[in-house]
Order: C-alpha cells, then sequence, then structure tokens
C-alpha cells in the first residue's frame, strides 16, 4: 500500500496551525493542528466533540456552505481535518477557520446537533473545553498566512522547523 502523505510529515516537528494535507482534484484537505503531535496534552474527547459540532455548523451556514466537504477530527485526538473545494483560495480557507474560532468562543446556549435524536452520543460534550482549544487557536491563527500552510516549506518532512 502507498503511505498516505500526513504519515511522511514527521510529527516530531510538527507545530500547531493550518496546513494543506493534500489536495485531490478539485478538493482540498487541510489539517488544523490544534495540539502539539505527541506532547501528552491532546483534545479530550468531549471538548472535541462539541468543537466539531460547532465548527461544521459555522462553516456549513457560512457563504461559502457549498464548497465545504468535510469537518471532522483526527484519531489521534491532536487537531481536525478540514476539506473543501479548490474553488475556496487558502486565503477564504484560513479566514473562515479564523470565524469559526470567534464562533466558538462566542457561543452559548443549546449545542447544535446535541439532542438524542441528532447524535450518536449525544452526552458527550464540554463547551467549556472548546472555547478553552478555540481561545489557544485564535492566537495561533492570528499571525498565520497562507505562505505558511505548506507542510514543504516548514520542511517537517525532513525534520527541521
Amino acid at each position: 500500500m502507498k503511505r498516505i502523505a500526513s504519515f511522511s510529515v514527521n510529527h516530531d516537528f510538527l507545530e500547531k496551525g493550518m496546513y494543506v494535507s493534500r489536495t485531490d482534484g478539485d478538493v482540498i484537505t487541510y489539517d488544523i493542528r490544534m495540539k502539539k503531535p505527541n506532547g501528552g496534552d491532546y483534545l479530550s474527547d468531549k471538548e472535541m466533540h462539541t468543537f466539531e459540532h460547532l465548527f461544521a455548523t459555522y462553516v456549513r451556514n457560512s457563504e461559502f456552505s457549498g464548497e465545504i466537504v468535510y469537518v471532522g477530527p483526527m484519531g489521534c485526538r491532536t487537531g481536525f481535518y478540514f476539506l473543501t473545494r479548490d474553488s475556496l483560495s487558502r486565503a477564504q480557507s484560513l479566514k473562515l477557520v479564523q470565524e469559526t474560532m470567534e464562533f466558538v468562543l462566542g457561543f452559548s446556549g443549546e449545542i447544535p446537533g446535541s439532542k438524542r435524536q441528532e447524535c450518536g452520543n449525544y452526552l458527550e460534550h464540554d463547551l467549556p473545553g472548546a472555547k478553552a482549544v478555540a481561545a489557544d487557536m485564535q492566537k495561533v491563527l492570528a499571525a498565520w498566512s497562507p505562505e505558511k500552510m505548506d507542510y514543504a516549506q516548514q520542511d517537517f518532512s525532513q525534520g527541521a522547523v
């Protein structure tokens, strides 16, 4: 089997941020890295679940809803995958993720899709935890730019930052 692109990135040197993981036809996969890999600090199941509901709700209700393919957590609990059509530029995708952090930080009330009939694990939510994750990522992404989104430019594959 072929080795997938994200397994070719040296995770010992990968930092928090937003990266282009791969491009498949007209779909761009972004790696939104919220925790340092293998750093001992991971997203909890509850905060990750809540963040997922809020992230997906926000971007699928944005002006770019037709360009959103998928939002989902990484199994390693260090971040999220965000898949968009390539008609959405890197700058627009970054801005949308930055706006998502603001949305999560300002959110109050019932988590969208958190009723028993709507969610397969409706009791597992943590809004304060999701807000803490958003606050941390908001700081990281404030100085981020499309130029920082390439793994190759960061040279993580070679182990140098």
